[in-house]
């Protein structure tokens, strides 16, 4: 690390978990995140602070007025812009050391192996079932670590699934392939500080990951509930008959 570097990441480094070589791990760290809205921007946003060597964003969507309430990467001027365009814009202000690749397309098929085999951890900021399924089921075939995170209405809940590791589960075993389709905030409404706390923890399991410190959210489904700010944590357990990750 510079000079510059060491200043820039000095209250991280001040901390006895992360130190001089934590850092340096955040460095050389490639992530991929899928979706560029509510959860994505402050998952980015902190991950690019925090000093995440590459980070890879997917969206095919262009910015609308109504994103702004809650995707703070993206701003009035960028409406009608693509969100990774946007969302690049704003990481490399935010960071400029930081090299990011946005690329305007939803991550899905051929492209999902390649993305997924060459991340460290894959952030899960998507907003549909289909979506949900391919980036977990492209995980536990690289066994690539995926923080996955939700939020509608007043609600928010984060997991972390490890393939191949401490026995973790998968999104499979937490929620079945033939079920109806998630719901969204299109259709039922979202306060906006809700996605913050969500893409922000999805960004602190990512950092813990890359790091190997503290205690992650594997095999846990953690749950916030904003209008009374409760939290709970439900503990998840492999499904010996997932069709995913089942043997």
């Amino acid at each position: 690390m510079n000079d510059n570097q060491l200043l820039r990441y000095s209250r991280q480094i001040m901390l006895p978990q992360i130190d001089i070589q934590g850092q340096q791990k955040l460095l050389a760290a490639k992530v991929l995140i899928v979706g560029a809205g509510g959860l994505g921007s402050p998952a980015a946003m902190y991950l690019a602070a925090a000093g995440i060597g590459g980070i890879t964003i997917y969206d095919n969507d262009k910015v609308e007025l109504s994103n702004l309430q809650r995707q703070i990467a993206h701003h009035t001027p960028d409406i009608g812009t693509d969100k990774v365009i946007s969302t690049l814009q704003t990481l490399n202000k935010l960071n400029p050391d930081v090299k990011v690749r946005a690329v305007k397309q939803r991550l899905a098929d051929e492209q999902l192996d390649p993305e997924v085999i060459t991340a460290d951890v894959v952030l899960d900021c998507s907003d549909n079932f289909s979506t949900r399924f391919a980036i977990n089921k492209a995980c536990v075939r690289h066994q690539t670590a995926l923080v996955s995170g939700a939020a509608i209405r007043f609600e928010g809940q984060v997991a972390v699934f490890t393939p191949g590791i401490n026995n973790s589960p998968c999104y499979n075993c937490l929620y079945s392939s033939d079920g109806e389709e998630l719901q969204n905030c299109a259709t039922n409404g979202v306060i906006a500080p809700i996605t913050g706390i969500v893409g922000s923890i999805q960004a602190l399991e990512a950092m813990k990951l890359i790091m190997a410190i503290g205690e992650t959210l594997t095999g846990r489904l953690l749950l916030l509930d904003g209008l009374t700010m409760e939290w709970n944590i439900m503990k998840l357990r492999k499904n010996p008959q997932c069709p995913t990750c089942g043997m």
